[in-house]
């Protein structure tokens, strides 16, 4: 069996008043890594998750989170916490049909700069759009089920640390 390692980011930001987490929609038709198959959105619906991926060699997975909030997003974020590990197993979809192990590393993030959705042209392929949903609307606008979770492990952490200082983790 195949064994995945991703990391991903919650990032969170406060406007108007109110907590907002970044979030990404993929496209209708989203590529497979060798982009011999393609995954199609089923009923139509907007596939809206966390950004995240794999961590290359030699990576740390919070550098690996970062990077891909960075890439996915165009907004660069802190570190805050580590909130959760998700684990799970999938069966890929394309080449090999093998099976594989994922764990996914998910940091609490705090906004620094940027301008969400200002992402590559080459991004586009993995990522519609990127956008602010409202923290407490998160985990019923998020596709995945750990994704949800994870939105309200960072609902109670905001909730528990308004502040949100940074650093820890």
């Amino acid at each position: 069996m195949v064994r995945e390692i991703s990391a991903g980011g919650a990032v969170v930001r406060q406007m108007d008043d109110s907590w907002w987490m970044a979030a990404i929609e993929l496209p209708a038709e989203q590529s497979t890594p060798n982009r011999s198959k393609r995954a199609v959105r089923t009923k139509n619906k907007a596939v809206v998750c966390l950004p995240k991926g794999l961590v290359d060699p030699g990576e740390k997975p919070l550098d690996a989170a970062l990077r891909e909030v960075r890439e996915e997003t165009g907004i660069t974020a802190v570190p805050v916490v580590k909130l959760t590990d998700i684990k799970y197993m999938y069966i890929r979809n394309w080449g090999d049909g093998e099976r594989v192990f994922k764990i996914v590393s998910f940091y609490l993030l705090r906004y620094q700069s940027g301008e969400i959705d200002n992402i590559s042209k080459e991004m586009r392929i993995e990522v519609a759009r990127a956008l602010w949903l409202k923290l407490e609307d998160a985990p019923k606008l998020l596709a995945y089920k750990g994704e949800k979770q994870v939105a309200r492990q960072a609902l109670e952490f905001v909730g528990a640390h308004p502040s949100l200082e940074s650093g820890a983790g």
